[in-house]
Parts: structure tokens; sequence; C-alpha cells
């Protein structure tokens, strides 16, 4: 999108604000009236009036109507607004948006309009805490649907992934280039007689072609300096039919924290990755951005499933 001179600096003042960029931050994880906002943010009414006027204008947030109140969220789009603030939020990591976040989430929790706590989070349920409610109680009901036949765990670390699979599969094998996490796999899935944990190179892997029905790369690929050779020997090892998990991080520019987690490269826009599981040899089912993190600096995930 084109923007004269005057566009681009009128775009610039609406977000040089910080209470404006508070606003922001909130709404992108909360549903919330002014005068939660209020509260919250220990700012005036009028002036958070007045900033979700300018936001609003701008498309960058969007208001409903709940019985006599109006609660306002991020838009999630924006047009050229929503460009320039994507890559400012990207860099923000400041302690006073964390306070207003743990203030909101005792906001929200203590509504009271008459509704029930779901209907208080309709909308945004996933960002609320609720007991019993996690990804990992979800993923341990669905994964009973599942037969995965023999299954090969790429950088599989202490091996949580498999100890969450191992029941439903033929076999588990465990690959991890670090002695000190293949010790600690071990160690965790002792019990299971059909789980085997190796240390080895997924880069190079010490089997037989056509030997799995299912890999999994769940977060291996950031430690990848070749993530081509990498894939082309997942596809060598695959059964004809066999499937391929990904998740790896989206591509970013954050090289501190790259060197933080020892990763080795700054993640695979979906595309690029898409590029490369077809240069393996692989049919790409999908392969898509599938989550973005609610804190800065909002790493995407990038998952994709493949065939054989």
């Amino acid at each position: 999108m084109s923007l004269s001179l005057e566009q681009g600096t009128e775009l610039c003042r609406l977000l040089a604000d910080p209470s404006r960029c508070r606003l922001l931050l909130l709404l992108e994880a909360y549903e919330l009236s002014v005068a939660e906002l209020t509260d919250i943010t220990g700012l005036a009414q009028s002036r958070v009036s007045t900033h979700l006027s300018r936001l609003k204008r701008a498309a960058l947030v969007q208001d409903k109507r709940v019985g006599s109140a109006a609660l306002y969220s991020a838009s999630g789009n924006g047009g050229a607004a929503g460009e320039l603030w994507s890559h400012l939020r990207a860099q923000i990591d400041d302690r006073q948006t964390r306070i207003d976040r743990e203030r909101a989430e005792e906001v929200v929790l203590a509504r009271k309009h008459g509704q029930t706590w779901a209907e208080s989070v309709a909308g945004r349920m996933e960002l609320h805490y609720s007991p019993g409610r996690t990804w990992e109680a979800t993923a341990r009901a669905l994964i009973g649907l599942l037969e995965l036949g023999d299954v090969l765990d790429l950088g599989s670390g202490d091996g949580v992934l498999s100890e969450l699979i191992a029941s439903h599969a033929r076999s588990v094998t465990c690959v991890d280039v670090s002695a000190t996490v293949v010790a600690a796999a071990r160690k965790r899935l002792a019990s299971f007689s059909n789980v085997s944990v190796e240390e080895g190179d997924m880069h190079a892997l010490p089997f037989d072609e056509s030997r799995f029905d299912h890999v999994f790369a769940m977060h291996a690929l950031p430690y990848s300096a070749h993530p081509d050779v990498m894939l082309k020997e997942v596809a060598r090892v695959l059964k004809p039919g066999g499937h391929l998990i990904v998740a790896t991080l989206g591509e970013h520019h954050h090289e501190e924290a790259m060197r933080a987690y020892d990763h080795v490269n700054l993640g695979l826009s979906p595309e690029a990755l898409q590029r490369l599981l077809k240069d393996a040899g692989l049919k790409v089912e999908s392969c898509r951005v599938t989550s973005r993190e609610t804190r800065p600096p909002y790493f995407e995930v990038v998952t994709a499933l493949a065939t054989k």
C-alpha cells in the first residue's frame, strides 16, 4: 500500500503515543470495556475513549455490544496502520505491559455482568485459564483417536512427545544429538517397552529406507543448519504413504533469542518450508502459520503435514 508523506507521518503519530500502544497490546488478548481499560491502565476515562476512537478510525480496534456495554478488541487488520503496528509490537517487551495483562486477567475474572465464566471470555477462551482446560489435557484426550504404527521422533529432547504417543504406536524411536538429553529421555521412557532412544544426527539417520509410518519433527528444524539435508533424510526413511508432521518457528529476526536457545537459524516461512518439503520429494498436504504467541516478540509457529 502506497502512502503520501502526510499519511505516513500521521500513522507514525498515531502509534507514537505509549498509552495507545498499551491499549492495543491489551486488546489483542482481551475484549474490554472503556471502564475496564480505565481501571487496568489508570488512565482517565476520557483519554481512553479518545484513544479508542482514534484507533477505531484507523481500523486497529473494533467494538461490539454486550448488553449495555461496548467491548473493544484488536481488529487484526488495519491496513497500513496494521502493518506498521505489527512491526512495532514485535519489538516491545516492557514491564508495564506485563503488569497491564495481569490486571486485565483479574478484571475479566471479576466481571459481574450476569454472565457465566464461559460467556465472559467467549471468542478468546484459549487465552484464559480454566481448571483442567489445558492444551496437554486436550492433546491426551485426542491422541486416543490415532494409531501411529512405527514412529520416528526427531530432535526428541527428553521424550515429552514420545511419552504422549507411545501407547498409540507399534514402536517409537527417538533421536537426539545430545547425550545429556538422551539420558534424560531414557529415564523418562524406561517403562515403555516399545520405545528406543538413540543418540544420533538427524542429517544422517542410521536407519534403513522406508522404515517409519510417521516422522515427527516438532521444533527440530531450528537446530538444523541444513534443513534440506534433514528433510531428504526424513523422506528416505518414510514408508510409501507415510506422514511427516513438522512444527517450527516462523521466520523471524530475533538473533538474541536464537542464541539463547542454541538455534542455528532464524526460522522458516511457510513458503520456504513448503519448497524444502517438495524438493525432498514429499507431497505437501498443508503448510501454514497455525499460532502466534501473545507475548513479545510474538513468535509464530509454522506447521506442515507432508506424505511420501
